[in-house]
């Protein structure tokens, strides 16, 4: 390696991105087990009602599945909200998700399609929004969700002028 080719290399460090979800997040996240474990759970009782040779059975899977519900509804947030992460800088996008399995994901800004803003009922219900950036990757869309309304509002309009004075990678 030459001395020119040295200096063109820059060490890159892994570190976790700065900021994590609104903290209103952990209730949408509740929100979302409980609508998940409401339905099969209502189902399972009201089967137990009608049900007469298996209600027993019907009933007893209906409590064990609503408690394993409201005890994920419970932990599971608290512990997503410390594992999500995000950061954007002027060269790229990143986001860490996962518990188990991390994901970090990185978006430089000249892969950078779209960026959206998206705000389904629950998200609306708690004031938050998903930011998702489109780039030209098979891996597909960086999602940044849990955002307050307002952050994420500011965040789409953050990278788009970013990407815009942004030159296109030509690889």
């Amino acid at each position: 390696m030459t001395t020119g080719e040295g200096a063109a290399i820059r060490q890159v460090r892994l570190r976790a991105p700065a900021h994590t979800p609104a903290p209103r997040a952990v209730g949408w996240w509740r929100a979302q087990w409980l609508l998940l474990t409401a339905g099969p759970v209502v189902v399972l009782a009201v089967l137990g009602a009608f049900l007469a040779s298996a209600r027993f059975w019907l009933l007893l899977a209906a409590a064990l599945l609503a408690l394993v519900g409201i005890g994920c509804a419970v932990l599971v947030p608290l512990w997503w909200f410390r594992a999500h992460r995000w950061e954007v800088t002027d060269e790229a996008v990143y986001v860490r998700t996962g518990v188990l399995w991390q994901e970090w994901r990185i978006a430089p800004m000249s892969r950078i399609q779209t960026v959206d803003t998206v705000r389904g009922p629950l998200e609306q219900l708690f004031g938050l929004a998903t930011v998702t950036v489109t780039t030209a990757s098979a891996k597909g869309e960086v999602r940044i969700e849990g955002l307050g309304h307002e952050v994420a509002a500011e965040l789409a309009d953050r990278l788009t002028r970013i990407t815009q004075d942004t030159p296109g990678d030509a690889t």
